[in-house]
């Protein structure tokens, strides 16, 4: 009989057991046991030697990126891909992960390089069809239809290339492993494997991962502890748009956005996204205010509605989405204290059109005034942009990068700006309305 190489290893305490239990005998926890590998015992060869690397010869490399063809997946890589790495994208289903993964894959080999895409939930009948239907010709791409984690290594090793999508991990399996794919432990071994693989042969690895009902990635959370960057695909339902969000990049910053628009031919960066997120404003409506507001490196131009109801209950509702709830709670104070608003009765509902995040302070000056404009039933001007941060005393603080907001609320077509005083130079065009105090601004407004 051959000897059992595997062992069931609690995730919380580490204890091991020879078969799968429901509870641990160690630490109590239930649903914990997943089955590992068993470690080879040692049979006292000679340690093989260590090559260690000066520091000061590792900062003589440069940084070299290949860009993937696609400026928007570049943006939010942090400006392309870099040797060995590794990058675990996940979605809903059907939002576009295999399709970008695809077409990524058709512009790094048009491009002269050389791709491996494993078609894990597919035939190569399928993957061809798709193909096909978003015009592309193949070029430089080897695809490899197999669930078998083994030969995905063997092709690896044999042959160089510069990039290799799995399109999915949970759908991989091990010959180690007796578990099902998509058990913990299978998602955990591929995923090792594939990058150790992938950082020895020097190619960029591609992941694509399946999320669960809460919006989180399926499987170990150890998975997005061993890949070097992390993207999210989240769509809004009501426009074709699609955006790309880093929440973890080891080589670039984790607030760049990449946004596509999923069409006939597949996706395609948008140029503008500032004019595609206010095509749908509407004029003259109270509620509505324009933001001025930096993803990365680009400035953005998003519409913030409020909706301000009496309320029949004994603690007025607070609701926000695109913007953080504790803040809306924050400014809604603020504006009851320090500019006179009697939001005491009333229901505050704060919204950012198109499915975008406001994370950073400047979006604070927008909220506001779109709060007093619903609550007075009176618009705000149609052409003013607003930002800045609003401070728990009734405060107006200057924020970074002004001049680059103000440029793009010019190319916009805007010509009024309300933000805090600042040393700011206002572009020619450009009206720059600055308030001190929070009442004061909106005093400006109107």
């Amino acid at each position: 009989m051959a000897k059992k190489s595997t062992l069931f290893v609690c995730q919380t305490c580490g204890a091991a057991q020879p078969k799968w239990l429901g509870r641990c005998p160690a630490c109590q926890s239930w649903d914990t046991m997943v089955e590992e590998p068993m470690a080879p015992a040692a049979k006292g060869r000679p340690a093989a030697p260590v090559h260690k690397t000066p520091l000061t010869q590792a900062l003589d490399r440069p940084d070299q990126r290949r860009p993937t063809g696609i400026p928007e997946l570049d943006r939010v890589l942090g400006g392309g891909l870099v040797a060995g790495m590794v990058v675990l994208v996940g979605g809903e289903p059907g939002i576009g992960k295999s399709t970008l993964m695809l077409q990524t894959a058709q512009a790094l080999g048009a491009d002269g390089g050389r791709v491996l895409y494993v078609a894990a939930e597919e035939s190569a009948r399928q993957v061809g069809l798709r193909a096909h239907r978003l015009g592309l010709a193949g070029e430089g791409v080897d695809l490899l239809a197999d669930t078998a984690l083994e030969p995905i290594l063997q092709a690896m090793a044999a042959d160089p290339h510069d990039a290799v999508v799995v399109d999915s991990i949970q759908a991989l399996k091990s010959e180690e492993l007796s578990s099902a794919p998509g058990s913990v432990g299978q998602v955990r071994q591929c995923a090792a494997e594939l990058a150790a693989a992938a950082k020895k042969a020097g190619c960029a690895l591609f992941l694509v991962g399946h999320v669960t009902k809460e919006g989180a990635l399926a499987g170990p959370r150890v998975l997005e502890h061993m890949v070097d960057t992390v993207l999210y695909f989240e769509s809004e339902p009501s426009m074709r748009l699609r955006l790309l969000r880093a929440v973890k990049n080891r080589f670039g910053a984790t607030d760049e956005v990449g946004v596509f628009e999923m069409g006939e031919a597949g996706l395609t960066g948008v140029v503008n996204p500032s004019a595609l997120f206010l095509a749908h404003r509407p004029i003259s409506a109270p509620g509505s205010a324009v933001c001025a507001a930096m993803s990365g490196t680009r400035p953005l131009l998003v519409e913030v509605q409020a909706l301000v109801s009496p309320s029949g209950l004994a603690m007025p509702r607070r609701q926000a989405l695109g913007v953080d709830q504790g803040r809306l709670q924050m400014l809604a104070a603020v504006l009851a204290i320090h500019a006179g608003l009697d939001l005491g009765g009333h229901d505050v509902f704060v919204n950012v059109t198109g499915g975008v995040r406001l994370s950073e302070p400047a979006a604070d000056l927008a909220v506001t005034a779109a709060i007093a404009s619903s609550l007075a039933n009176r618009p705000l001007p149609a052409k003013t942009v607003c930002f800045g941060e609003v401070g728990l005393t009734g405060e107006l603080r200057a924020v970074g990068r002004s001049a680059a907001r103000m440029a793009e609320a010019l190319r916009q077509g805007f010509d009024q700006v309300l933000t805090a005083p600042g040393k700011t130079t206002a572009p020619a065009g450009l009206e720059v309305l600055k308030a001190g105090r929070l009442d004061q601004a909106l005093g400006l407004l109107w």
